[in-house]
């Protein structure tokens, strides 16, 4: 593993395209403390595409500033909900990645500075992600085909997180300092972080962050399970009784009747980080390291308490007291990066970009005290980049990417055998513009080696695991053409052909998986996943309005995917991955209004929405842990250095579900904050209290695996501030 990645570091490294400069240098990049959804905003810019306005990407949206602030979570996931199309998995307040469009796991790339977060978040909805949003500068949300451009897994979207630890630009003052700390009375979550930027010379900066954050078991709105669930547990109560098991009824009764807390749903986590980074003329080498430490509680689902492995008998558990305690996650990630851009200033070739990431994960899986199940990876990711000089209207991108994974699980429940993944990409993006007209062409050639020495075929224990090498090439394309209807408007039409290579987690997982307390099987025959798409977008602004929309379809061939099967193996419910053709459309928009400007207040309105249909092919159904239709809406105030939110969130019930899915209710949420800005309205510095799901509802996210026994937060008062200098 890492001779290989001693080899892929010699011959491409990579960066994301990003900025060289940080908004202390450049007049044009947009103030920290503009909140700022809608990419027409002139506030926005993009740093993740080669180029800001790329309209291959054409939904996208930027959390920075004040809205950052006050919806800053545990975990990235739960950051996003409020953006357009961004639902999230919430297994727990430990754990949590973005589901956009309907899409999750592999299929969603979770980047930080443009390269992988490089932990198992995919793998898995229980792995947390190695991403502290308390450190994170700017948020980026990133859709549409483009996004290929990052690999073949953000075939749904990609999340990417900016931070400062590579610095990017000299302070003006020879410093800067960024704190930000924040207190929830939901779970008496407790965090702070903060990063200081040192100018060394005119040339030479030196960042070190660090952050913390620790939580109790998080206040619900009402019942722990859900109706359903009550009932099953009331019945199984009745049962017990009239069979005279008095403590297992008692047992039953009051897992039915827990209402206001969510158990074992405490976290802890700290960050530390340090880079260095030459900054000139001639363009930028920088370097960091970064260390991630959390630990969290996984809820228990009923009935999964007391299963036994395979070949033990209940009588010896019994005999020897034998009990397996609360499913805990120790979670640990070493990560060195590297950054460079060099400006050639050439006819052809402007600049050329590189971008390396090393990280060593760790994590573990607790029974009570017990070690369950110990996670290993080292993983490798590095990109070059060469970028065209504009060339009379025409500019692109070509470059290349490539990622290598060892990943071993050692245990008793280790559901995936140790296995090595090597990928590497070429890609290319070409941009032409012809007065109000725009066309581009965007293709990517993606080789995949996955490989494992111990699978497991069957559930036959007396079967010996075999070696199986799977190769795979994927190319992949998309084509854009946009027409500029007015100054600030543009409308516009993507196409795309995308294939995307199993991951080892879908052909070779075979066994038990303690955190998610399933029995988790995959099939090493799985071919490429392919799939058409096209999207329709207007996006701009005209007058006080401003806006961004989407509509979009998605025909999927050998689509791949994750259900319960109705079937247990050592009395834990079988998970199963399956092969199928689907069908993906959906809607998805934004607009906000300027509704009032008098001297100093205004009065802001704006409204989200989104939609997502999937289906199955061959009469099987509708695709699993889709979210419903979401609208929210919302007024945001401003008088002097004061500010104020209302906004109301409105899920509707989904009860279009996959076989041995269960339904999820409506539910709607009213959320409040105040903010004020001692130092005036463009200071970074800001204090914001706020008041989430303040009618104490019972809520749960239909895309998460956990949502029948994890609802979401009851009412939970927020308090958080930000100083920057």
């Amino acid at each position: 593993m890492k001779v290989n990645a001693i080899l892929l570091a010699g011959t491409a490294l990579v960066s994301i395209p990003a900025y060289a400069q940080s908004s202390e240098q450049s007049g044009d990049q947009p103030s920290a403390s503009r909140t700022a959804h809608v990419e027409a905003s002139p506030e926005i810019v993009i740093t993740a595409p080669f180029v800001r306005d790329l309209n291959l990407l054409a939904g996208t949206s930027v959390i920075t500033g004040d809205e950052l602030v006050r919806d800053i979570r545990p975990q990235i996931g739960d950051t996003l909900t409020s953006q357009p199309g961004v639902s999230a998995t919430s297994f727990g307040p430990g754990a949590s990645r973005p589901v956009l469009r309907g899409f999750q796991g592999e299929r969603i790339r979770v980047l930080t500075d443009g390269l992988g977060s490089l932990d198992v978040s995919n793998t898995s909805t229980d792995h947390g992600v190695t991403i502290d949003p308390l450190t994170a500068e700017r948020i980026e949300v990133l859709r549409g085909p483009a996004v290929l451009l990052f690999g073949s897994q953000a075939i749904g979207g990609a999340v990417n997180v900016i931070d400062r630890r590579i610095p990017r630009g000299v302070p003006e003052k020879g410093y800067h300092v960024d704190a930000i700390g924040t207190y929830g009375s939901a779970a008496d979550e407790r965090s702070a972080g903060a990063g200081v930027d040192v100018a060394l010379s005119n040339q030479i900066v030196a960042h070190v962050d660090g952050s913390y954050r620790k939580s109790d078991n998080l206040r619900i709105g009402g019942y722990q399970l859900t109706p359903d669930l009550r009932n099953e547990q009331l019945e199984i109560a009745a049962e017990e009784a009239e069979e005279g098991h008095v403590e297992e009824a008692a047992e039953a009764t009051e897992l039915a009747n827990r209402r206001g807390r969510l158990p074992n749903s405490a976290t802890e986590t700290y960050t530390l980080g340090a880079g260095l980074a030459v900054i000139n003329e001639g363009g930028s080498l920088g370097f960091s390291v970064g260390y991630y430490d959390s630990n969290y509680g996984v809820a228990e689902r009923p009935g999964a308490g007391h299963h036994h492995h395979e070949g033990e008998e209940e009588e010896e558990h019994e005999e020897e007291g034998h009990e397996h305690g609360d499913v805990t996650i120790a979670m640990k990630q070493f990560r060195a990066d590297m950054r460079g851009e060099l400006n050639t200033y050439g006819d052809f070739i402007d600049k050329i970009r590189f971008r390396g990431g090393f990280a060593d994960y760790e994590h573990t899986e607790f029974e009570g005290a017990e070690v369950g199940t110990v996670f290993n990876s080292e993983a490798f990711e590095g990109r070059l980049e060469l970028v065209q000089a504009d060339r009379a209207g025409w500019r692109g991108v070509t470059g290349f990417q490539g990622f290598t994974r060892d990943f071993s699980a050692v245990g008793e429940e280790a559901f995936v055998p140790p296995n090595v993944t090597d990928q590497y990409g070429l890609f290319t993006l070409q941009e032409i513009n012809r007065g109000n007209w725009e066309f581009e062409l965007a293709g990517r050639y993606e080789h995949t080696d996955v490989r494992s020495s111990a699978v497991r075929i069957g559930l036959d224990e007396d079967v010996a695991p075999v070696a199986i090498s799977r190769n795979f090439d994927a190319f992949s394309g998309a084509l854009g053409l946009s027409y500029a209807v007015a100054p600030e408007v543009k409308i516009g039409i993507n196409g795309s052909r995308a294939v995307r290579a199993p991951s080892a987690e879908e052909l070779f997982s075979n066994g038990p998986h303690v955190a998610t307390q399933a029995f988790e099987i995959g099939n090493p025959n799985f071919k490429t996943e392919k799939s058409w798409g096209v999207e329709l977008y207007a996006r701009g602004r005209t007058g006080p309005i401003r806006f961004q929309v989407s509509g979009y379809a998605t025909w999927f061939d050998d689509y791949i995917y994750e259900n319960a099967t109705g079937e247990e193996q050592d009395e834990l419910p079988i998970f199963q991955y399956f092969q199928a053709g689907a069908r993906y459309y959906g809607a998805e928009g934004e607009l906000t209004a300027d509704l009032v400007r008098s001297g100093s207040f205004e009065l802001d309105g704006n409204i989200v929405a989104d939609y997502v249909h999937a289906t199955l092919t061959d009469d099987r159904g509708p695709v699993p842990r889709i979210p419903p239709l979401r609208v929210l809406g919302g007024l945001t105030a401003r008088v002097s250095d004061f500010g104020g939110r209302v906004e109301v969130e409105h899920v509707t019930t989904q009860d279009r579900i996959a076989a041995f899915e269960t339904p999820t209710d409506d539910f709607t949420l009213v959320n409040a904050s105040v903010s004020f800005k001692p130092f005036g309205r463009e200071s970074e510095t800001t204090f914001i209290v706020s008041a989430n799901n303040i009618f104490d509802v019972d809520a749960r996210r239909h895309a998460s695996f956990t949502k029948d026994f994890v609802p979401l937060a009851g009412r939970d008062i927020r308090v958080a501030a930000r100083v920057s200098f």
